[in-house]
């Protein structure tokens, strides 16, 4: 079955899917956020589009581990977000996957104008493949 992962922010989310095995974790889109119900809309198309049995959301925790302003922000987005779905949806712990998406963009020699564009989805990709290998 794949999963989807979602990595939420502000402006944008950061999309990644695994195969079909629910093995591997990509990249797969980022979406510019228009409003927590067309937000909502658009990803149920999308699960519904790539035949998603599971999502994931990235939980943003403090380094400690700690949850503040963001992590119950996320919380309620994966509630919404269950509550338009047919599909689980679970959260995970995303601390610092933007930091590793950033850098493996800059060592695959990745432009600063090009890399904000695709540094949302390649940490809704680590933050996936985390995922993944833990539940195995």
């Amino acid at each position: 079955m794949r999963v989807l992962g979602l990595d939420l922010g502000t402006k944008r989310l950061g999309l990644a899917l695994s195969d079909p095995t629910g093995s591997f974790a990509s990249p797969f889109a980022v979406i510019e956020s228009r409003g927590r119900a067309n937000d909502l809309e658009r990803l149920r198309e999308i699960v519904t589009d790539n035949d998603v049995g599971q999502v994931v959301v990235g939980m943003p925790t403090t380094l400690r581990g700690e949850a503040g302003l963001a992590a119950q922000q996320a919380e309620e987005f994966a509630r919404e977000l269950a509550a338009q779905l047919d599909v689980p949806v679970s959260t995970w712990d995303e601390r610092m996957t933007t930091v590793v998406a950033e850098r493996a963009l800059i060592s695959a020699g990745e432009r600063r104008e090009t890399r904000r564009e695709k540094r949302d989805k390649v940490a809704a990709a680590v933050m996936l493949q985390s995922y993944l290998d833990a539940r195995r």
